[in-house]
């Protein structure tokens, strides 16, 4: 990893520059040509998004590639396979080539919970690799503009007289798990409905069909004045700017759950990595120019997602991280499965 990409996300705002020249000098050092890319297959990047067209991961990836191509130009196309919490996606793409051009934009938390919950024949490490982290973000409860509840205080005290509904973009994830286990700690019942995919899981809450919602940050804050975001699943705020100074969970219940979160990340079939170790590394490579680039914190601005959660991560932290959502699906598997 970079000196930059270790650097926290302010420090690096103001480094961006120096930041690009030492990865310029480093590459020059290592014998790496600045057109080394040139060296990377023709013909088009294939990325399966395992989520519906239109929803956050979609959004992200979108975004990182319209940037990407200025290191890697090659054409980017895109799939998406929704259904099954994700499986269908990850089941379609390891019927595909085992290349570089073929690759996963995977959002972490929900997916290694789906693949540790569920039936699939898809084992993270021996058939896929996580290769690089972009973006981290916590879960958050949140409700429509024109929502009866206020606080979170309200929606806790409704849901110990009421099933409250909830909307969540799929059953395992880690938005669910907070909200299962903010449920067993203060005895509020809360009925969580999987809408398949971030979308239509905030507009069932934007809408009113649904008492709330429960997403991952950026999904809230997207909507402005739309949402108004109610308790977050993280240890601080991390953008109290943006969500008018919304207090974390622990704060409001008094419990002590741990942060719940998930990055966004790209992947490759772990054959890819063995059998083109070269080509990988020109993945990785472009892939840290592109994080570190200002034009790439501009494109995620623009698509309505804070900065802040810009989160790049190489192989080894991304893994890290994939481990430690397997051991956090262990251990509230029996509030995520009803067992």
């Amino acid at each position: 990893m970079s000196v930059c990409t270790k650097m926290p996300y302010r420090k690096k705002l103001v480094a961006k520059t120096s930041c690009a020249a030492a990865m310029l000098l480093g590459a020059l050092s290592l014998g790496i040509s600045p057109s080394f890319a040139q060296d990377f297959p023709e013909g088009n990047i294939s990325v399966t998004i395992p989520t519906g067209e239109g929803g956050g991961a979609d959004r992200d990836a979108r975004s990182f590639a319209q940037v990407w191509n200025k290191y890697l130009p090659r054409n980017v196309e895109f799939s998406y396979y929704p259904g099954a919490a994700g499986q269908v996606g990850y089941e379609f793409y390891m019927r595909g080539d085992a290349s570089p051009s073929n690759l996963l934009f995977s959002n972490i938390g929900p997916e290694v919970i789906m693949l540790e919950l569920q039936d699939v024949p898809v084992e993270i490490g021996e058939d896929i690799v996580y290769i690089q982290k972009t973006s981290t973000e916590p879960m958050a409860i949140w409700v429509g503009a024109n929502s009866p509840f206020e606080t979170l205080e309200q929606l806790i005290e409704e849901a110990k007289t009421r099933p409250v509904t909830i909307s969540v973009s799929r059953l395992p994830h880690p938005a669910t798990i907070g909200m299962l286990a903010l449920g067993e700690a203060t005895g509020a019942e809360f009925n969580l409905i999987p809408f398949g995919g971030g979308n239509p899981t905030a507009m069932a809450a934007i809408t009113g069909e649904v008492d709330a919602s429960a997403l991952p940050l950026a999904n809230p804050i997207t909507f402005g004045e739309e949402a108004r975001v109610l308790g977050i699943f993280a240890d601080e705020n991390p953008v109290p700017d943006q969500t008018n100074d919304a207090p974390t969970v622990n704060e409001v219940a008094g419990t002590d759950l741990p942060p719940l979160t998930s990055s966004r990340a790209w992947a490759v079939q772990a054959d890819a990595i063995a059998e083109n170790p070269e080509l990988i590394e020109i993945l990785k490579q472009t892939m840290r120019q592109t994080l570190e680039d200002p034009e790439y914190i501009e494109a995620v601005r623009a698509s309505g997602v804070p900065a802040e959660f810009i989160d790049p991560g190489n192989q080894e932290e991304a893994m890290q991280e994939a481990a430690e959502t397997r051991e956090l699906a262990i251990q509230y598997r029996d509030l995520l499965t009803g067992e």
